[in-house]
């Protein structure tokens, strides 16, 4: 890892920059913090304001973003597929080779799928179950596995407020979005620590790409910004490992309004 052209085309699962490496060397008391999904939305608002303090990977699954947003933050980044084990898997090794520890996760990489079940193309559907049900596994997966090697860390997984009640137009995603909170829950109750903290925010509607992307209009009227919830997703990933807060916390945001 190391050289020009982080994040750049080509480089698969590694993650790949000096920013961070140059960062680093002048605070030696950062932390290091792993952002996935963080080209754009919420993501991008979390690792814009870790990357102030901290040493900053941005994990996003297109080249020209992560290249873009990795020269913007002086951060680094690596194009991963969530939905490819591999990559996942790979990304976070090369994070531990590079840091040797992992402060904390930010797990919001997500696919939109609105609409009605009977008008949702086979392969939207299929996507949205790869990046929000099976990606999300293999990014809890790989977090998990180096947090609880070192002991510590903390995992925040971004959800949604339409999993708290039915949502009937948008089906596929809202089960999608329930599934990664079992998933948090489940996981977080298997802790048996609170040094290792999985918890879980779930913002009302925000205007970000999540929608744009696969040509669908943003039509919630009221909604939260993404630099107001991600600094709660940033105040939860710094929580150190004796803080009062356990493993499991949910924190939700809904309607502009905590």
């Amino acid at each position: 890892m190391g050289g020009p052209g982080r994040g750049g085309p080509g480089c698969g699962g590694r993650v790949s920059g000096e920013g961070a490496a140059v960062r680093g060397g002048r605070d030696r008391g950062a932390r290091n913090y792993v952002v996935v999904g963080g080209t754009s939305g919420l993501g991008l608002a979390a690792a814009r304001l870790l990357a102030d303090e901290d040493r900053v990977v941005v994990l996003g699954d297109v080249p020209d973003e992560v290249t873009s947003v990795a020269d913007d933050l002086g951060c680094d980044g690596g194009v991963c597929d969530t939905s490819a084990y591999d990559e996942v898997r790979d990304a976070f090794a090369e994070v531990v080779r590079r840091y040797g520890t992992i402060d904390g996760v930010l797990a919001c990489a997500s696919v939109w799928a609105g609409g009605d079940l009977a008008d949702l193309p086979p392969e939207r559907i299929r996507r949205a179950v790869e990046v929000n049900a099976l990606g999300t596994t293999y990014v809890l997966k790989e977090a998990l596995h180096h947090l609880r090697r070192q002991g510590y860390g903390n995992v925040v997984y971004v959800g949604a407020i339409a999993v708290t009640q039915p949502r009937p137009g948008i089906p596929v995603y809202r089960a999608t979005k329930s599934y990664g909170t079992s998933l948090v829950e489940s996981l977080a109750e298997a802790q048996h620590s609170n040094r290792i903290k999985v918890m879980q925010l779930h913002p009302g509607p925000m205007p970000t790409r999540l929608q744009e992307r696969v040509g669908d209009e943003f039509l919630d009227e009221v909604y939260a910004l993404p630099e107001q919830v991600a600094a709660e997703a940033v105040r939860l990933l710094r929580l150190a490992p004796d803080d009062l807060y356990v493993s499991g916390e949910r924190v939700l945001r809904a309607d502009g309004r905590w």
